[in-house]
């Protein structure tokens, strides 16, 4: 059975909160600083509150008052042992961004936003994907194939895929750094990893300056050759460096996303 993710998981640790006793002045620096649309208010560790932009923007002709006088004490948490998906309804049923974490004593031990809810969802989905793989190459090839997880080099990869568009390298660089590192599916070769999804978020680590990623290293029971890999000679794709980045069209997903934006005017 597969194991129950929780908040714990996926919230950060690294809280960033404000002092009652900080000015509205103090506090907005605070909160321009980070990427969130309102802090958590804790005194001595234990949260008291919440300040969002909105309260924070309303009180700005009053730089000087403190933010006890403006905070509402009180705010929806939730707790580090709950189910992931439990914690989406609450974020969704509240229209809310993100919300504090707090262990059964009050003190704040973590934040966990919509972001971090999506990303449990993209992470699960991989399994699946693999299994996917799994089965076709078992059926066709009449083999049996063991599925490790592995952290592999970089370099050692073999890509299956000509060309990658540089846009989505940039988003794909955008999800590493906030923590979403979905690991790729690679088949064990003699000599070499035969990378079967992934292109983008290889590139866009390697770019990064990663020598090592995650992976799902599906391995046969017997050596077997695929269409994509006697593609990829054909197209002389031996290694990384050999996939061509786009810069100037968009990813398919792009273009339909930003269809409707493009025909306005």
């Amino acid at each position: 059975m597969d194991k129950k993710l929780r908040v714990e998981d996926y919230m950060v640790r690294d809280v960033v909160s404000v002092s009652p006793d900080y000015t509205v002045e103090e506090a907005t620096k605070k909160l321009i600083s980070t990427e969130f649309h309102g802090l958590p208010v804790a005194e001595d560790g234990r949260l008291v509150g919440f300040v969002t932009a909105k309260e924070l923007l309303r009180a700005s002709a009053k730089p000087k008052i403190k933010v006890r006088q403006i905070a509402k004490r009180g705010t929806i948490t939730v707790r580090p042992e709950m189910d992931i998906d439990d914690a989406a309804r609450v974020l969704l049923r509240y229209g809310l961004r993100n919300v504090p974490v707090v262990d059964a004593k009050g003190r704040l031990v973590g934040m966990i936003s919509n972001i971090d809810i999506v990303r449990s969802h993209i992470e699960r989905a991989t399994p699946n994907k693999v299994l996917m793989v799994k089965t076709f190459l078992e059926s066709k090839h009449k083999v049996d194939i063991k599925v490790k997880r592995m952290i592999i080099p970089i370099e050692s990869l073999r890509p299956t895929q000509h060309e990658v568009y540089a846009d989505e390298l940039r988003g794909r660089q955008y999800e590493i750094k906030r923590g979403l590192v979905e690991p790729i599916i690679v088949i064990q070769k003699r000599d070499h990893y035969l990378l079967v999804d992934g292109h983008h978020r290889v590139l866009a680590a390697r770019e990064m300056g990663v020598r090592q990623f995650s992976a799902f290293v599906l391995e046969p029971s017997a050596e077997i050759e695929l269409g994509m890999e006697r593609s990829a000679e054909e197209r002389g794709l031996k290694t990384l460096d050999d996939v061509k980045i786009l810069e100037g069209s968009h990813h398919p997903l792009v273009e339909v996303t930003t269809k409707l934006l493009k025909e306005e005017g």
